[in-house]
């Protein structure tokens, strides 16, 4: 059964009213709120209102903080830390921070050039006599903060554990550049694993203890700290894989090699103590913190630019067609995520921390920044595949039938094809075919044209037995898509079979 791999929204049936968007910039609204209309409700209670949809959703798991002038005006956990052992997320839940983790190796960097320790355009092979001339002499300090050195993105590493960065750095330092240093914007994990090296081979101390003495002690984060799979933390999450029916444990890898680029966990409320030293000079002197904020190399993905370990985008508010700066940056693991955006002019910090590997986090931070400004969002229509799932987990398949006819045309409610096609598969590997197959036949019903379901119904009908109504099936996924290979294939072994 060929999927696509993405997060498939949840709606619930109930909480008329609330406000929300759908992810990644796409709205299935029903209306549009203005905070005017809701004066009663205070903006803590309309952020809890908003990322409480989210969490039952299935669209978000972790926690929150949100602060407007410096003070804090909500901090929430939701969703479970542990599913297993039913423990919920926390505000002194730990997370990994995956990429979030860039802010600070910038701030280490900056620090030493504020000691003259570094210079930012000096060639890396100043500082480290054992990397390859041949690149080395091209990539500067500056090159790395920005993602202009050219090196690939991330490490050909066969998921090994590493027990010193020059492990790491070995595994990228004589890959060819992917163009001239300075040129371009190019995300690259390493150009951080590079930086994360430098710090250790100026300072002679490892990258985990300068972040100690650096950042984390000074601030009193005390819930930070250099993720070690195997130590035993107090509050430290679960990651967990997520689709829009059920959660699912991860796939254990070390993640060792994410290093300077992505390997600090911490809380929201350490977050923010990083966040409020930003406004100081305790961490950086005021030059080097603007030069930080600069916009050095534009971002075509986000649609921003970067500066050294920052993403500085103008963030929609809401559903309007307003923009604000912000300055953020955001990070994924395959089971945790993470978005930390400031707003300097009104010296507003919104942090969600999750853990799970994908998350609508941009949708959240953007609605949530409507409701500081009191402007306006949407509300999202209700997946009305949720309702056909509720309704078989409930009653059984005939009552989820009728449920779903009942809605499917509702301007209130929408019908995902991909929504259905899950839904499908995963009643399969419940081996519930019948009804997996009920299910494709309403998908097909609302979508005759959608080549996947009818390849999907083809594996359920093999797996029904009914091979002849099988390679129907196939025949007409591949005529409407002739590049379907996968029906291609399967279709050639059944006729070979028949002969």
């Amino acid at each position: 059964m060929r999927l696509k791999h993405r997060l498939f929204q949840l709606y619930l049936l109930t909480l008329i009213g609330t406000l929300v968007t759908s992810c990644n910039g796409q709205t299935n609204s029903t209306s549009s709120i203005n905070n005017t209309e809701t004066l009663d409700k205070t903006k803590s209670e309309k952020i809890d209102e908003l990322i409480s949809i989210y969490n039952f959703n299935e669209g978000f798991s972790g926690s929150v903080l949100v602060a407007q002038d410096g003070n804090v005006i909500f901090k929430k956990g939701y969703g479970k830390a542990n599913r297993e052992w039913n423990v919920p997320n926390k505000p002194e839940t730990k997370f990994r921070i995956a990429s979030v983790t860039k802010p600070f190796t910038a701030v280490l960097i900056l620090q030493l050039v504020a000691e003259n320790k570094l210079e930012l355009h000096k060639p890396i092979t100043n500082y480290l006599k054992d990397y390859p001339k041949e690149q080395g002499n091209k990539i500067t300090i500056h090159h790395l903060l920005t993602h202009s050195s050219g090196l690939v993105r991330d490490v050909n590493s066969d998921k090994k554990q590493f027990h010193n960065p020059k492990q790491i750095v070995d595994l990228f330092a004589n890959e060819p550049l992917r163009f001239e240093p300075g040129e371009q914007f190019e995300y690259s994990n390493c150009g951080y694993i590079l930086l994360g090296y430098l710090i250790e081979s100026i300072s002679e101390k490892t990258y985990q203890e300068v972040l100690d003495e650096r950042i984390f002690k000074p601030l009193n984060m005390q819930n930070s700290g250099y993720h070690r799979h195997r130590r035993i933390l107090e509050n430290r999450s679960s990651g967990y894989g997520n689709n829009f029916i059920d959660y699912r444990n991860s796939n254990y890898f070390d993640y060792s090699n994410a290093y300077a680029s992505g390997a600090i966990y911490s809380t929201v409320d350490d977050m923010f103590l990083f966040d409020q030293a930003l406004y100081s000079d305790v961490l950086l002197p005021q030059n080097l913190l603007d030069l930080a904020y600069s916009k050095y190399f534009a971002d075509d993905k986000y649609g921003g630019y970067y500066g050294y370990g920052w993403e500085i985008i103008e963030k929609s508010i809401g559903n309007t067609e307003k923009k604000i700066e912000t300055i953020s940056h955001s990070g994924s693991l395959p089971d945790y995520c993470a978005i930390y955006t400031r707003l300097p002019s009104t010296k507003t910090t919104i942090i969600l921390l999750g853990n799970t590997g994908r998350a609508w986090l941009n949708a959240i931070t953007k609605n949530v920044i409507a409701i500081l400004n009191n402007e306006s969002y949407d509300l999202p229509k209700k997946s009305a595949v949720k309702v056909l799932f509720e309704a078989i987990e409930k009653n059984g398949i005939e009552y989820g039938e009728n449920s779903f006819l009942k809605i499917k045309d509702n301007s209130d409610y929408y019908v995902d094809e991909n929504e259905m096609n899950v839904l499908s598969h995963v009643l399969l590997q419940e081996n519930k075919a019948k009804i997996s197959a009920t299910v494709l036949e309403l998908a097909i019903e609302h979508f005759p044209d959608a080549f996947n379901l009818y390849d999907s119904y083809g594996e359920v009908l093999l797996n029904l037995g009914e091979k002849e109504k099988a390679i129907e099936n196939y025949k007409k996924s591949i005529e409407l898509n002739p590049d379907n290979k996968h029906g291609i294939e399967v279709l050639r072994d059944l006729e070979q079979k028949k002969e």
